[in-house]
């Protein structure tokens, strides 16, 4: 099977859970191949990550010389930072570098929740906005993408910041809800609190809620109190896969903005 066409890329979502893949026609946003997925190992260090990371390139058959890949950390220059929800060992590690030795393929490694927040800006809820836009990607954590005028500013973390004496995703994740026993309405309330800090922090023009938790959102956002227009994100699960499939391509790099796209109604 061939995959070599330019706009044919693999795109990978590594998660607290799972290590997601596809691949992805950059040119339409859009997966053409099965949206294939493998436990994320315990512990998830470098080690055993790139065991699956090559076992998911072998299993989609992809021929392809590049791969784009969201990874949960703070990202620069393909070295991580930090390491969210993942063994502590990645701090310092040039994942770029040891994804693309252990596949022959060239690496393009960003944060998890920016490729997320990429996808939705150039192919999803954010198109043509401008002023402030914040995606928050519920899971395990809670991720954040902020973009100014369609430009992105990279690695924030804003599931980090403290609400009740602890990080925010430990209170208003969609783990946070599984572990207390809470139902969509009673962790709306929460996610409230959080949305609250998010407008007195940003003032955002729009906050787009995507990850695993968003597609609950018929469950819960009749529930939120918030003055901020808040909407489920377009691509889901599959943001993370196609925003870093995208950012595979040479051009991302030549420019921080998301093109603009003509204005959608939300």
């Amino acid at each position: 099977m061939s995959h070599t066409h330019i706009q044919i890329v693999l795109g990978i979502d590594v998660g607290a859970s799972g290590i997601k893949g596809a691949l992805v026609d950059v040119q339409q946003g859009a997966l053409v191949s099965e949206r294939l997925r493998l436990p994320t190992p315990q512990p998830a260090t470098p080690k055993t990550v790139t065991k699956v990371i090559v076992e998911l390139v072998e299993k989609l058959e992809y021929d392809g010389d590049v791969v784009g890949c969201g990874f949960p950390a703070i990202i620069k220059k393909g070295v991580a930072w930090s390491a969210a929800n993942i063994s502590k060992k990645w701090i310092g590690q040039d994942v770029e570098a040891l994804f693309s030795e252990a596949t022959g393929k060239r690496f393009t490694v960003l944060n998890d929740a920016d490729a997320a927040g990429i996808a939705e800006m150039r192919f999803g809820k954010g198109i043509g906005h401008e002023g402030t836009v914040i995606l928050i990607t519920i899971g395990s954590g809670l991720g954040s993408a902020v973009f100014t005028d369609g430009h992105l500013v990279r690695n924030t973390e804003l599931g980090h910041f403290y609400l009740h004496n602890m990080p925010a995703e430990q209170y208003a994740s969609n783990h946070a809800r599984k572990r207390d026993g809470l139902s969509w309405k009673e962790w709306a309330k929460r996610f409230s609190e959080y949305l609250h800090h998010l407008d007195r922090l940003f003032s955002p023009d729009l906050v787009i809620l995507g990850g695993g938790g968003s597609k609950k959102w018929e469950e819960f956002h009749k529930h939120l109190k918030t003055k901020l227009k808040v909407v489920p994100a377009t691509l889901g699960n599959e943001a993370g896969i196609i925003g870093a499939a995208w950012c595979a391509r040479p051009e991302i790099w030549r420019t921080t903005a998301v093109p603009p796209r003509a204005h959608q109604r939300i």
